[in-house]
């Protein structure tokens, strides 16, 4: 994997997997979630809750939703989501790869390029939950609500996790930048 990784570290790689993953996220916030938020009412889906749930709020939400709801966020917002773990795991990755590898710390961090790809793997199984729950909706059960929230905080906490890792990446990047030209 070390390896695959250090082969894809062009500027120009990292660069157009950066841009094609946030066009894939901006589309998400801009047309998928608002459209499954017209019918919500302002109650945030679950992928937007990054300190879990409970039966009570998915209950409100898939009941507000309605069927018409609850199909827009099966059939338009789910499989988007099916993409972006992956381009947020590939492209996460090597941002941070390429910017540890320019500081001369691959070698003894690379573990850190790997919270991305842990967080997609968190994304999918948060995916694969609220499919089960759209789709045995209104016969959910307590467990599964559970189980899926704990996949959303995981995959929030480690997000949070990596991207304080990579400002203080970013940070020492730039203190060797400035370093350097003096």
């Amino acid at each position: 994997m070390k390896e695959l990784i250090k082969r894809n570290l062009s500027a120009k790689k990292v660069l157009i997997l950066f841009v094609l993953t946030n066009i894939v996220y901006v589309f998400m916030l801009t047309v998928t979630i608002p459209a499954i938020m017209s019918y919500s009412h302002g109650i945030k889906i679950l992928d937007m809750m990054p300190m879990g749930y409970d039966a009570d709020y998915v209950n409100t939400l898939l009941n507000t939703l309605g069927e018409e709801g609850r199909q827009t966020y099966l059939v338009k917002q789910i499989p988007i989501d099916l993409i972006y773990p992956f381009l947020f795991g590939v492209s996460y990755c090597l941002v941070i790869a390429y910017f540890l590898n320019k500081i001369g710390k691959l070698e003894s961090l690379f573990y850190l390029c790997l919270l991305p790809v842990v967080a997609g793997f968190f994304d999918y199984l948060e995916n694969v939950g609220i499919i089960a729950l759209l789709n045995t909706y209104p016969d959910i059960s307590a467990r599964l609500i559970q189980v899926t929230s704990v996949f959303s905080i995981a995959k929030s906490t480690i997000t949070t996790i990596y991207f304080i890792l990579l400002i203080v990446v970013l940070i020492m990047f730039g203190i060797n930048k400035m370093r350097s030209v003096k």
